[in-house]
């Protein structure tokens, strides 16, 4: 603790966002370049160093935050970075993409702005790199075992690159034609640049992880096949079945699910296209969800110039503090938050029939009406109270050229045919069941990630997939020195 009162006379400072009206016209991340790393110590000694750190809960990663906080404080950054590697596969994608669980079970949130521990990991996780602390880590030799994992999202490249360091002979298995999952394709370069992803991936092909891309198992490689190619699998595939709206209207032309509209700008980002298919540009946008996929379709609409866009939460407005009675500290609570879209969305004004910050609260969806050709035209929606049940003359009607579906996912795709091979036994929630060694009922094969828990946080991901790897490596050779930050069945902390 290098500074016993800096939670006393350092207010909380988070890391500039650029203007509105400059990061709008590009694609970079939203941040100031090089705005960081001035403020970053100095906000490292707000941490309070508490003898029960709740924060460590509240990280289902287990993240030792105290620990270095207080080697930032003291602008240690090579130990920092060895702190946080040695719980974190992956902090340069938490410290952007994370909502933070860890600041909301931070000691000092409970009567005042809590350490920004996202910036102070993201911090070190980038000057780790600037300065070479995170070289390859092959393993000293191989065990003579082969571990396929089916996916690269965040959990199947935290389960590979453990596996791999352990000494396994590791092949990762991506249908797309460029390994990340949703960090490639579903996530907007102006909330992680796709560099942080291509260098975290030539420090795992240097470490020995072999990658498989544009290969669908179950329909470009049997499952059955890959089965008795390998030792063990692990299906890492994500919670990729997206939830459906059932109303009028929805088989219009311009109704979209929001995985269908993201990827495409990603790929524009990527140079595979000139412009999308399905850009928003002259359009009049609805996005239905109130989630941070729906957060992502608003910023991506921005920048590529609609001519409104509105996003629809069919929850209230909540407060701007936590509700102590119904999500007591150290839970993580529902208040009111401005993401950067929103915040460029409300600047820009782009949502005329919305408050502030283009969302429209406690609304929706009723149906959608088109025109002759049979493509979108317009919304009507209908304001709701806290059960969701319509309020009787508040309907109304949205233009709509461009509706966009974000209402998160239900479990794995089964299109590829991988669940149905193999014989995987799912959840009536349609998540695939496993046991508390993360084994699904099919000798040698592993899930980990919202392909079993259902759609979580990237930390989540992360987590799972250390500890999947641990499970693998006892399996393969009895033990196992890897870590298990979480088990199967643990939930975030939750009234």
């Amino acid at each position: 603790m290098a500074d016993p009162k800096g939670f006393l006379s350092t207010p909380r400072q988070e890391w500039p966002r650029r203007p509105v009206e400059e990061r709008v016209r590009d694609w970079d991340e939203v941040y100031v370049p090089g705005a960081l790393l001035p403020i970053i110590s100095k906000q490292a000694d707000r941490c309070m160093d508490c003898g029960v750190p709740f924060c460590h809960q509240a990280c289902p990663l287990g993240n030792l935050i105290p620990e270095w906080n207080d080697l930032v404080s003291r602008e240690d950054w090579r130990a920092a970075s060895e702190r946080l590697h040695a719980t974190n596969n992956f902090p340069e994608f938490t410290g952007r993409l994370c909502p933070a669980p860890c600041e909301a079970g931070c000691v000092l949130a409970i009567n005042q702005p809590a350490v920004t521990i996202k910036n102070v990991e993201c911090a070190i996780a980038d000057r780790a790199w600037e300065e070479g602390f995170v070289p390859p880590r092959p393993p000293d030799r191989l065990s003579g075992r082969t571990v396929a994992v089916i996916g690269s999202g965040p959990t199947g490249l935290a389960a590979a690159q453990q596996l791999t360091r352990a000494g396994h002979t590791v092949a990762v298995y991506e249908k797309d034609d460029r390994l990340g999952g949703l960090m490639r394709y579903g996530i907007p370069a102006f909330k992680m640049e796709k560099r942080q992803l291509e260098r975290r991936l030539e420090q795992m092909r240097a470490e020995g992880t072999k990658f498989r891309v544009s290969t669908a198992v179950g329909r470009d490689v049997g499952a059955a096949e890959l089965r008795a190619r390998h030792d063990a699998v692990v299906i890492a595939t994500g919670a990729t079945a997206w939830r459906e709206l059932d109303i009028p209207g929805r088989d219009l032309a311009g109704v979209h699910q929001a995985m269908e509209y993201l990827p495409l700008s990603n790929r524009v980002c990527e140079g595979d296209l000139q412009v999308s298919p399905l850009s928003a540009a002259g359009r009049h946008v609805v996005i239905v969800g109130g989630g941070d996929t729906g957060a992502d379709c608003l910023g991506t609409a921005v920048r590529e110039g609609a001519a409104s866009v509105t996003q629809l939460d069919i929850y209230a407005q909540p407060g701007a503090e936590r509700d102590e009675d119904a999500e007591p500290w150290p839970t993580y609570p529902k208040v009111y938050r401005l993401s950067a879209a929103h915040q460029e969305a409300g600047a820009l004004r782009t949502a005329p029939a919305a408050d502030a910050d283009a969302r429209l609260f406690a609304a929706s969806t009723l149906r959608f009406t088109g025109d002759e050709d049979g493509h979108v035209r317009e919304l009507h929606l209908v304001e709701v109270d806290a059960g969701r049940r319509p309020l009787p003359g508040t309907e109304r009607v949205l233009p709509a050229d461009l509706v966009l579906l974000a209402l998160g996912f239900s479990g794995p795709d089964r299109r590829d045919g991988l669940i149905d091979q193999l014989g995987i036994a799912l959840a009536p929630r349609g998540t695939i069941v496993r046991d508390p060694g993360f084994a699904t009922n099919v000798p040698g094969v592993f899930v980990a990630g919202d392909a079993a828990r259902g759609q979580s946080l990237i930390v989540w991901a992360i987590a799972e997939g250390r500890a999947v790897a641990a499970a693998v490596d006892r399996h393969l050779t009895g033990g196992s020195r890897l870590p298990t930050p979480i088990g199967p069945y643990d939930r975030p902390m939750i009234v």
